[in-house]
């Protein structure tokens, strides 16, 4: 009898490899769409608040009146993190990356937690963990920069919405009514978006059958790279250096091009038209600039889009306007990322509690190229 064959096709980077099975997000590259099971992201992002979202993405459908009401009493009475939790950001290096410290923080959280090392396949255990995540990520990024800014942090309240009051707990101030509101649709916009880097480590990681917590620890850790959620810092930091120095836009990025650097915010694995997040958010950056009195970033942006179009035939992704909006709200660059990583920790749970559901390992397997047939030379020969 032969060997079985041992070819196989292997894809750089996976792309467009189907990994599973999921009801929970479909994106259509071609289309230029993002569907939250069975809801366009425009109809989500303009009918639906960041709560109701995330009840929609851990169960089949947008809540009640009443699922809502019970969903943010849950949400709102997690939301404190345990001392420990907050000396160890007080301890923490203030020039520590905010990212480095959530992914810390959110693994000690764990030891607070009695359902942490609960049977993974107990859904009710995996809902309250996904509701405690949820709910304590904005304490975690808020607490942080106040105490980096020799300020005292401030205690959440079990009222108003996460947007609301993670922008009080930040700032110190409660945000009037438009602040919330993109705020509000920024967190929807990023909730979810298929089996992208970090759901992908979260989903690998829980498919061992580790616990939450340690699945969207690792999920942070791939959300970090500059490659994927980290973009959007790099966006707000190229826009700041072009004004810093009064450049000439198209100069700076055709210099860029021709010495073949990346400009980040711009080009999607997924996307080939115009990433429909990003189209809501130039909006919202739009209408933010105009309400500030303050067009610079927006018309920057827009002119930094139209060069690309035209050099590259490429199209933003949600992290180029994001970063200019986020800006606007007077949120500091190096949170950029952390705001994504609130968001998506209810897509990242939302798909852990899906693995669970009928989990199998995921094992793929790497062609070897190296060398063979080597043999050991005595190590005083070497």
């Amino acid at each position: 009898m032969s060997a079985p064959s041992t070819a196989s096709t292997k894809i750089r980077g996976l792309a467009g490899v189907v990994a599973l099975d999921s009801e929970i997000s479909a994106i259509d590259g071609e289309a230029g769409t993002l569907v939250y099971r069975g809801y366009t992201i425009e109809d989500l992002a303009r009918d639906a608040c960041f709560e109701e979202t995330v009840y929609l993405l851990w169960n089949d459908d947008l809540p009640t009146q009443a699922q809502l009401d019970e969903l943010n009493a849950q949400l709102r009475a997690e939301r404190a993190i345990p001392d420990a939790v907050l000396d160890l950001l007080r301890t923490t290096p203030r020039d520590a990356n905010p990212m480095a410290v959530l992914r810390t923080a959110v693994s000690h959280l764990a030891a607070f937690d009695p359902d942490a090392d609960a049977d993974v396949t107990d859904r009710a255990a995996g809902y309250r963990k996904a509701i405690k995540l949820t709910a304590k990520m904005p304490t975690i990024v808020a607490a942080f920069d106040r105490l980096r800014k020799g300020l005292e942090p401030i205690a959440p309240r079990a009222e108003g919405s996460t947007a609301f009051e993670f922008l009080r707990m930040l700032t110190g101030e409660e945000p009037g009514a438009r602040a919330e509101e993109i705020m509000d649709a920024c967190l929807v916009l990023h909730a979810d978006h298929g089996l992208n880097a970090s759901t992908f480590t979260a989903r690998v990681i829980g498919s061992t059958l580790a616990d939450m917590y340690g699945a969207v620890a690792g999920a942070l850790g791939a959300l970090k790279g500059p490659l994927h959620g980290g973009a959007n810092r790099a966006v707000m930091e190229m826009l700041q250096e072009i004004d810093a120095h009064d450049l000439d836009t198209r100069q700076y990025v055709e210099q860029k091009l021709a010495r073949k650097e990346k400009i980040m915010g711009i080009g999607h694995r997924v996307y080939r038209t115009l990433d429909p997040r990003a189209k809501i958010l130039g909006a919202m950056l739009e209408g933010l600039s105009e309400e500030k009195g303050d067009m610079k970033w927006y018309e920057m942006s827009l002119a930094i889009q139209q060069i690309i179009k035209d050099e590259k035939g490429l199209n933003p992704n949600v992290d180029f306007f994001s970063a200019s909006v986020y800006y606007l709200l007077g949120i500091e660059a190096d949170l950029y990322t952390t705001i994504f990583a609130i968001s998506r920790t209810a897509g990242w749970t939302a798909n852990l509690l899906e693995q669970w559901e009928d989990n199998r390992l995921i094992r793929p397997r790497a062609e070897y190229i190296g060398p063979r047939g080597k043999t050991i030379t005595p190590i005083a020969e070497r």
